[in-house]
Formats: structure tokens, C-alpha cells, sequence
């Protein structure tokens, strides 16, 4: 009942995910329109907001979920918004916060970007998968697991991006926490105020039937 009528292959998801089939900006509209319409206090949302964009600045792709609905639980905000707030997170953003958090946290760990390893970053995402796949097949052959790639990754990438992520992760969940709460407390207020005339021209209409 709940499977979609449309079959998507493979090759379609990915790209989908990379490019919603409206567009980013339909995209953000939509996710808007739900943050709106989210039950709680502008305020929980707001905070559902700051853990969503704070996470975003964090390296670890496919647990953004996970972190950002922990963090709005610890925080008291809410958790749907949370969610909703990771997609500040997408292909045409994640390359300016990759640069900013990773600039951010070789130079507080007082390391360099390139080291004596002179590879692109998307040449050292490469590597680590091409050795997780080697370590994988390794379980079932006699070749021998390697930790190089893997090791050179978290201590050019991972780890200054998780450090130089906080400072950046901070001022934009704050940010988004003081933008959204006028916001989202005038459309509450606005919504309210048209359930009220609709409720008071159904109280009318009821009574002149009588």
C-alpha cells in the first residue's frame, strides 16, 4: 500500500538525490512549507533547526540524520525539523562547507591541507572507499587488508572537518535559530487568525440557519 506506483531504477534515485526532480529551489520550498506547518512552539522548532544545520557542518555523511535528531531530542527541540533543516546540507553547499570547516580545523590542529600527501579531496574520498572495498574482499581471499587510504583520510579530512566544523556549525545553527523564530511565530499567528474568522463565519452561518 505504501510502495510508490512509479518503479525508479537505480541510476535514477542517485541522481534524483543529487538533483530533486523540481529543482533545489522547489525543494526548499517545500521543505519550508512543512517547517511551517510543524506542531510546537516556534521556539522548539527553531531549536529542531539550529541541531539540523549545526550537524550539517559535520563529516559524517549518512548519520546526519541520526545526529540531528539525537541533538534536537538533547536540546528539546523538534526532531522533524531537525530532519528537515539537514537539507541546508546538498550538493550546491556542501563544497563551500567542506573548504570552510576544513581550513578552519588544519588550522586549529595546526596541520596543513595537503601535508606531504598531495591529493585532491575527492582523490582521497576515492582512496579510503577503494580500500574499504579491498578490506571487504580481503574477508574472502587470501589478499591482505590495507588501513593506509583509510588512515591518511581521517587524519586529512575526517578529523579537521569534525574540529573545524564546530565554530562554522555554531554561528549557522544560531543563526538559523534567530531568523526562524519571527518567522515561524508569524505565520502560527497568521494561521490562527484565519482558523479564527473561518470558525466565526461557520458560527454565523449556523446561526442564521436556526
Amino acid at each position: 500500500m505504501f510502495r510508490r506506483r512509479d518503479y525508479r531504477p537505480w541510476y535514477r534515485v542517485i541522481l534524483e538525490a543529487l538533483w530533486p526532480r523540481g529543482g533545489w529551489v522547489r525543494a526548499a520550498q517545500y521543505v519550508k512549507h512543512r517547517m511551517r506547518r510543524l506542531p510546537g512552539t516556534p521556539e522548539q522548532i527553531a531549536r529542531g533547526i539550529m541541531a539540523g544545520a549545526f550537524v550539517v557542518f559535520t563529516p559524517y555523511f549518512g548519520l546526519h540524520f541520526v545526529l540531528a535528531a539525537f541533538l534536537a531530542r538533547v536540546m528539546r527541540g523538534s526532531i522533524i525539523a531537525s530532519l528537515l533543516a539537514t537539507f541546508i546540507g546538498n550538493p550546491l553547499t556542501y563544497v563551500p562547507i567542506a573548504f570552510v570547516s576544513l581550513e578552519i580545523g588544519h588550522f586549529m590542529l595546526g596541520t596543513r591541507m595537503h601535508g606531504e600527501i598531495n591529493d585532491s579531496m575527492f582523490a582521497r574520498f576515492g582512496n579510503a572507499a577503494g580500500d574499504l572495498w579491498h578490506n571487504f574482499k580481503a574477508i574472502f581471499t587470501d589478499d591482505v587488508a590495507s588501513w593506509r587510504e583509510l588512515h591518511i583520510f581521517w587524519d586529512t579530512v575526517v578529523w579537521p572537518w569534525t574540529v573545524g566544523g564546530i565554530l562554522p556549525g555554531l554561528i549557522c545553527g544560531i543563526v538559523c535559530y534567530y531568523l526562524s523564530v519571527p518567522v515561524i511565530r508569524a505565520y502560527q499567528n497568521r494561521r490562527a487568525a484565519r482558523l479564527r474568522k473561518k470558525m466565526d463565519k461557520l458560527r454565523q452561518q449556523a446561526e442564521a440557519a436556526e
